[in-house]
């Protein structure tokens, strides 16, 4: 419907319920007339301005968590791109006119992303509905009995979301051990041969998700030669890092002894069939030449690894591609593939993490992937790898573990 003589703008500001559009920035970029009134602020005191400069936390309250939550509400949003529906919210508000009185307010928020042409999130419609009258009614005994239930119900809602907090710090608590864990069981970085390395994790958001990506660098036998290694375990928490541990483990093992990447991958798939939770892992191994200038490579299901030349030329070495490592009932040699690079180039290993995105092909994210690294490919692997992760992680929380490897050849 694009009819010239309808004022949009005059729609909004007339819609029913208390909307507010906010920039990526949480900026209020509009407000409709039911918001501002509802808020007890006028149009001008909240266009332009940030949101939590206008609805700040009640720094008399520590355990005043409104704020805080919106704030995860609208950052999931603009990372994921989906709809988020809060749970009901105490929000204490500063009463206007009134400096250092805070008032107790209940709302339920609902945050809707708007996507641009590139399928960025451009607007955030912000929704609320204003419950705080029925909250206050569950006490009211001359109150319409319908009006009580219903504020029983809001009541309830918000001990449920008490109880989600109490929760919720003790998985962040599990996700410390979790972390530890992981950090005890990956090597720490190092040089590879002669070569400086950089080695990047990100955990994702949300409790226990943790330790499903795993990488691994280990001096080979026979000459200049290291391999490099990253794995996926499908999963998070603690038993995720298990399963992650005895694969890196098991891979590290045979890559010292294997003839090639590809042999070590038929021991780590004969190995994933017996360990519980290794159902549909994935890996790709590199075993790198330094004498010779070559990358000889394997993959199980995973991302190719990236290698970028010295004058920005970009290889995907996906020319040994097999399923994940449990797929064969009965193991089947693994292909291999070789390739060359002159001193100065740049091989990335990586886990999906960093380029998987909802709703939008893998080739894309390999782009995004290969055209960082080639920008900022005469950066040192250090500065490097945090370049690249800038370019490609989402703002705010990752929705999936990252594993990252950078190596100068």
């Amino acid at each position: 419907m694009t009819d010239p003589a309808i004022d949009y703008a005059a729609v909004f500001r007339r819609l029913p319920g208390m909307l507010a559009l906010l920039t990526p920035e949480l900026v209020y970029a509009d407000v409709n007339d039911e918001f501002a009134e509802g808020a007890g602020r006028t149009r001008e005191e909240l266009i332009g301005r940030y949101v939590f400069d206008v609805f700040p936390a009640n720094p008399n309250d520590t355990e005043a968590s409104g704020a805080r939550n919106l704030k995860a509400s609208l950052d999931r949003v603009l990372a994921t791109g989906e709809r988020d529906a809060m749970a009901l919210q105490r929000y204490d508000v500063e009463v206007p006119g009134r400096p250092g009185e805070w008032e107790e307010r209940y709302w339920s928020p609902v945050n809707t992303p708007l996507p641009g042409p590139d399928g960025t999130v451009r607007l955030i419609v912000h929704r609320m509905e204003e419950v705080t009258d029925l909250v206050r009614a569950r006490g009211r005994p001359d109150g319409d009995r319908t009006r009580v239930l219903e504020a029983e119900l809001y009541a309830h809602a918000r001990e449920l979301q008490e109880l989600n907090e109490r929760l919720r710090q003790a998985h962040a608590r599990e996700r410390a051990v979790a972390l530890a864990l992981q950090e005890a069981m990956l090597p720490a970085p190092r040089q590879v041969g002669r070569h400086s390395a950089a080695v990047r994790y990100r955990p994702a958001a949300g409790a226990l998700n943790v330790c499903g990506d795993w990488y691994d660098l280990v001096d080979l036998v026979g000459g200049d030669r290291v391999g490099v290694s990253v794995g996926d375990v499908v999963g998070h928490g603690l038993a995720a890092a298990c399963v992650m541990g005895q694969l890196r483990s098991a891979l590290s093992a045979a890559s010292r002894v294997a003839a090639g990447p590809a042999q070590a991958l038929n021991v780590l798939g004969r190995y994933a069939h017996v360990v519980d939770g290794a159902e549909s892992a994935t890996a790709v191994t590199t075993f790198i030449d330094c004498d010779g200038h070559t990358v000889t490579y394997s993959s199980a299901g995973h991302p190719p690894p990236l290698l970028v030349h010295p004058d920005g030329r970009v290889e995907f070495l996906d020319r040994a591609t097999d399923p994940p490592l449990d797929a064969h009932p009965d193991p089947r040699p693994r292909p291999q593939a070789a390739t060359t690079y002159a001193d100065g180039a740049i091989l990335v290993l990586y886990t999906d993490g960093l380029v998987e995105r909802r709703r939008e092909d893998i080739d894309a994210g390999l782009a995004r992937l290969a055209a960082s690294v080639r920008r900022h490919r005469d950066e040192d692997p250090e500065t490097l790898a945090d370049s690249v992760l800038a370019d490609l992680l989402p703002p705010g929380d990752a929705t999936d573990d990252t594993a990252l490897i950078v190596v100068r050849l």
